[in-house]
């Protein structure tokens, strides 16, 4: 096995970095320094933390101009779209800095004569975040600043493929002057990563990828009374009735379903739309569709970048392969896409139709730029389709009736029910999915409950 970690860059499939393995010696120096510096960390004012915390984010966006092509070479979005992830890790970041003081205060009960009584929540000591590469800097944003403002200590792992994301990270939180000790910037393997998990010297473990990733994380937890956050995709699903702004819904689905070439755990990968306007949402759908522009993520004409590697590229031609055999029919042809090239990280977007869910990319995880467009004939077969999936992530309802969206969204399985948007985080609102999307929940105050624990004072004091 290799000592070091290999960074293939998908623009070309040059060597973009390469990093040495942390050492066994050095982690375990990170972790006895993280677990020394946590507890001076944790008695600090919440005020103090807030200070280091966005002088960190401050830090971090005045790298934005080495980040941008940085974030295309290492993952393959285009350059045109890279500010965009920054300004939404500002605004996470922002936001669970600002609510802290409310999330983190104490709960108090009804007063009780003679008692004084209350639950304050205690940071929990280590918190091991293992990010992933298609959104770096937003993924493990969700994490890392509530787990700080919270009083906890940080060790990063972050994905082979994002190798210097991290290191961004830990030069931000240098800038800042944070407290030595308390955010390391670790280099693993998986052995060292399912080793740190069962060390007993970290309190949670808050992952964002695979679900064999995730039951890996189970496995490791196994036994050792850790907490466990578990984010581990989707298959979106979106449901446009037939009272729905066609352009409104057309524009944001095309959006929600290429952006990041499909790479996204919320992003759309299966539409319903009633029968009444499926062939004119159709239509409209693949005309907005033939106008990305897939090529070099470096060019700043590129709308649509190569997929993180050739591999992840030949897994959705197979999906769309074994669709087409079944029956589906293929609305965009990939050879007017120059750059498309099979066994290369580059693929055109596909728009399938004459679909169904004997196939598995209506049911199964695609993370790439396609798509499959059934008409629904009524709501109540919507609602049937969008819970056939072993994910629950976010589903979408387009429609100008709130109450009818409301409606279908308490019968769908799903962490987050949208009208009219898709693919998007609110950072006031939890982060969570259910089934094999996973477990726990991130972002808004929700979020903090996971970074800490309830200690109750029962104190009489009249006798």
């Amino acid at each position: 096995m290799s000592d070091s970690i290999r960074l293939i860059s998908p623009i070309d499939g040059s060597l973009y970095a390469e990093r040495p393995y942390t050492s066994a010696a050095v982690l375990e120096q990170a972790v006895h320094d993280a677990e020394q510096a946590q507890r001076a960390w944790r008695l600090r004012p919440l005020g103090e933390r807030a200070v280091y915390c966005s002088a960190a984010v401050d830090a971090l966006l005045a790298m934005s101009a080495e980040i941008v092509p940085e974030l295309a070479w290492q993952m393959g979005r285009p350059v045109r779209y890279g500010a965009g992830e920054l300004r939404g890790f500002e605004e996470r970041a922002r936001h669970m800095i600002a609510i802290a003081p409310q999330a983190l205060a104490d709960i108090e009960p009804e007063p009780q004569a003679g008692f004084r009584r209350y639950i304050r929540r205690e940071p929990l000591g280590t918190v091991l975040v293992i990010a992933p590469w298609n959104y770096p800097y937003l993924t493990a944003v969700n994490a890392i600043i509530p787990a700080l403002m919270a009083g906890n200590a940080v060790l990063l792992k972050h994905a082979s493929q994002t190798l210097l994301v991290g290191e961004r990270l830990a030069e931000a939180f240098r800038q800042a002057q944070l407290p030595a000790g308390l955010f390391h910037n670790l280099v693993l393997d998986h052995p060292q990563t399912a080793a740190l998990i069962a060390s007993g010297h970290v309190q949670q473990v808050n992952f964002t990828g695979s679900v064999a990733g995730g039951k890996a994380m189970e496995a490791a937890a196994a036994g050792h009374f850790i907490g466990l956050g578990l984010e581990l995709g989707g298959k979106d699903p979106a449901y446009v009735r037939a009272d729905a702004d066609l352009g409104h819904a057309v524009e944001n689905l095309v959006d929600g379903s290429f952006f990041n070439s499909g790479q996204s755990c919320c992003g759309i990968e299966r539409i319903y739309v009633d029968q009444a306007l499926y062939p004119a949402f159709v239509e409209r759908f693949v005309a907005l569709t033939r106008d990305y522009v897939l090529g070099n993520p470096l060019d700043a004409a590129t709308t649509l970048g190569p997929l993180v590697k050739p591999a992840a590229a030949d897994f959705v031609r197979g999906q769309i392969n074994a669709a087409l055999a079944q029956g589906a029919t293929a609305l965009i042809d990939p050879s007017s896409f120059a750059t498309d090239a099979p066994g290369s990280a580059y693929l055109a977007p596909q728009v399938l139709v004459d679909v169904d869910h004997r196939m598995a990319v209506m049911r199964e995880e695609s993370f790439g730029p396609v798509v499959g467009i059934m008409p629904v004939a009524s709501e109540e077969e919507a609602i049937a389709l969008m819970n056939d999936s072993p994910f629950g992530l976010t589903a979408s309802i387009w429609t100008r009736d709130i109450a009818a969206a409301e409606r279908i969204g308490d019968a769908i399985a799903t962490g987050t029910l949208f009208m009219n948007r898709c693919d998007y985080l609110d950072p006031a609102l939890a982060w969570t999915g259910v089934k094999n999307t996973g477990r726990g929940a991130s972002l808004s105050k929700v979020g903090y409950e996971t970074l800490t624990r309830p200690k109750s004072f029962h104190l009489r004091h009249e006798l």
